[in-house]
C-alpha cells in the first residue's frame, strides 16, 4: 500500500466498522477488537512483550518487492505467537505472504485462504494454497465468522 493512502484507508474503515481500525505505530498492542494496518512504505512486525503482543513498524528493505510486505509480517507472527495466531491470506496479487503464511503453518498456527471464487485476484491465496500453507479455503463472507470463531 502506498504511503499516505494507508491512514486515510484505515480511517474510512474505522468510520464503518464495528471494530477500531488504525493505522499502526510501533508500540501498539495487538488486542481483540482491533485491526491494525501497516503504514505505507512500512514493515510492521509483531513481537511479544511479557503477556501481550505488541507491532514495531519499522523501515527496512523491499520483500517480494513490498514495503509493507506480508511475508515480513507473518514471519514475526511465525517467530512470536505460533500456535496462538491465525493467519489469513486474502485477494491480491503476486505471491507476498505465501512464504510467510507457511512459516506461520509449521510453527502450530491456524491458517487459512480466500477461495478462488470470491477474489478478484486469485494471486496471493493460490501461491500460499501451492506451498501447502493454507489449511482451509473460505468465501470471502466466512472469514469474518472464521476469526470471531478463533477469538473465542
Amino acid at each position: 500500500m502506498p504511503e499516505k493512502f494507508t491512514g486515510a484507508f484505515a480511517a474510512r474503515l474505522n468510520s464503518i466498522c464495528e471494530i477500531e481500525v488504525k493505522e499502526a505505530v510501533s508500540g501498539d498492542r495487538v488486542i481483540p477488537g482491533r485491526a491494525l494496518i501497516a503504514p505505507g512504505g512500512k514493515h510492521m512486525t509483531v513481537k511479544r512483550s511479557g503477556a501481550q503482543y505488541v507491532v514495531e513498524v519499522q523501515d527496512g528493505p523491499l520483500v517480494n518487492r513490498h514495503r509493507p510486505s506480508v511475508d515480513v509480517l507473518f514471519r514475526s507472527v511465525a517467530k512470536w505467537a505460533g500456535k496462538n495466531a491465525l493467519g489469513i491470506i486474502m485477494t491480491g496479487m503476486g505471491d507476498d505472504g505465501a512464504r510467510g503464511l507457511k512459516e506461520m503453518y509449521a510453527a502450530g498456527a491456524r491458517t487459512a485462504g480466500q477461495d478462488e471464487k470470491t477474489c478478484v485476484v486469485y494471486g496471493m491465496p493460490k501461491e500460499a494454497v501451492k506451498l501447502g500453507a493454507v489449511q482451509q479455503e473460505l468465501p470471502l463472507q466466512a472469514i469474518a465468522g472464521l476469526i470471531e470463531q478463533y477469538g473465542k
